[in-house]
């Protein structure tokens, strides 16, 4: 993007707009993600009572996919008022309740301080976390989108995608630098006690900025839905298993790399969870310019294109990620983990925003691209724990060989999507703000 046009964005708010979305998103992803780290590395043995560590693993990973089950419901939510009330609401009270559930995780005691108390309520707040991040991607990306310029779409759809990777790395920065700070409890109750802070910091940015003009506009034609996450799931469906599908290769995969390779090094006894929060560090930092870049380039070369790129690479690097990391390197595991993120990731990630928001009409496009955003995340959600299990059974093929499979649903969703980059198909116009 030249800094013309960046100059003209900011002017018409589409630059501040899509900042302001993607630190909010970087705030509740951070949120979200240190729990999958406290979860592999931590929650096992602390809230659960047992003497086998995979059993721990299992039982902590049951907890993470807690909150992604949770997640459609918020979604729901999410897309129903968005679509009645607004986008700029649904930002507001989600950050709210990931907020204070994050804080209030902090707080918890130990199975050891009060029992089948501790797991219990930990449980809980992590379905109030699902809720809260089911309902932020929808809102964050529609902001963005609807705000930004036609043939620049792709770019401002993926700057609220780099606050996955920005949480990701303040979430696991902040696990390394407790580690050297802290003892005992405190590594890991320390992460979830700042989040107070970055939540207000994130709240007062969505403050502050205008709600979006697409929504504006069929609320002053009087096009607002009664029910608008009801009909999209009874007349769209197809569209909306499709994105389900689509994110396979991209949360499946990623949550296989993160949350559940910390745990992998320590099973196998490999290395340290250590290596590969180094690891994802990289990768995460890689991925504040990359989903830029790649954004950027699905406005020139059309979203299907970018998307299959990763989707592709998914599929070829399960059994090559998993040989490079059993070397024991610390080198190798690095690489393996920054190159799943950059290049299976990124390229999916960045073009879900604009390319699944070009799919539906702007009366339904918030229920419908958090409906498929979050159905995704159903599935992902076990899969560390699926992954756990297939280890157990198999070895490390079992997770390598599921990598791979993720990877080729993704393909098969992407190759039967239409293409709607207005670059790529000219003739058919951009009805994006009209629709």
């Amino acid at each position: 993007m030249s800094e013309a046009e960046w100059r003209q964005a900011s002017r018409d708010g589409s630059a501040k707009v899509a900042v302001a979305s993607m630190i909010g998103s970087a705030v509740e992803s951070y949120d979200f993600f240190i729990y999958g780290t406290a979860a592999a590395g931590w929650f096992g043995r602390i809230f659960f009572h047992t003497t086998e560590p995979i059993v721990g693993i299992m039982a902590s990973f049951a907890t993470l996919a807690v909150g992604f089950l949770m997640r459609p419901f918020g979604g729901y939510l999410a897309g129903h008022y968005g679509d009645r009330v607004g986008r700029k609401a649904v930002l507001i009270w989600s950050l709210l309740a990931m907020g204070a559930a994050t804080v209030l995780i902090g707080f918890l005691p130990t199975y050891e301080q009060a029992g089948v108390a501790a797991p219990i309520m930990l449980i809980l707040l992590r379905m109030v976390q699902g809720v809260g991040f089911g309902a932020e991607w929808g809102g964050a990306v529609l902001m963005a989108c609807e705000h930004a310029p036609a043939h620049r779409r792709g770019f401002f759809g993926a700057v609220p995608q780099v606050g996955i990777p920005l949480g990701l790395l303040l979430a696991n920065g902040s696990f390394l630098l407790s580690s050297e700070l802290f003892e005992g409890d405190w590594i890991w109750r320390a992460p979830f006690l700042v989040s107070f802070v970055m939540v207000a910091v994130g709240m007062f940015i969505r403050l502050n900025v205008h709600e979006s003009p697409a929504f504006e506009q069929v609320k002053s034609q009087n096009r607002i839905i009664q029910r608008p996450a009801a009909q999209v799931i009874r007349q769209d469906w197809r569209s909306i298993l499709k994105i389900v599908g689509l994110r396979m290769a991209e949360t499946g995969g990623y949550y296989i790399t993160t949350s559940f390779m910390l745990s992998y090094v320590v099973l196998a006894k490999i290395s340290t969870p250590r290596h590969v929060l180094w690891g994802t560090l990289i990768g995460s930092a890689l991925g504040l310019l990359t989903h830029l870049a790649y954004g950027a380039l699905s406005d020139r070369i059309g979203r299907k294109p970018v998307f299959l790129f990763g989707a592709l690479f998914t599929i070829l690097f399960g059994v090559p990620m998993f040989l490079l990391i059993n070397t024991g390197s610390i080198i190798m595991i690095i690489t393996a983990i920054a190159l799943s993120l950059v290049l299976s990731h990124d390229p999916i990630f960045a073009v879900e925003s604009s390319w699944f928001s070009e799919q539906f009409p702007a009366n339904i496009r918030s229920s419908g691209i958090s409906l498929g955003y979050n159905g995704a995340s159903v599935v992902a959600g076990l899969l560390p724990m699926i992954a756990t299990a297939l280890y157990g059974a198999v070895g490390w093929t079992g997770p390598a060989i599921l990598f791979s499979v993720l990877g080729l649903i993704s393909t098969k969703c992407a190759l039967s999507m239409r293409e709607t980059a207005p670059a790529v198909k000219p003739q058919h116009g951009d009805t994006f703000a009209e629709a």
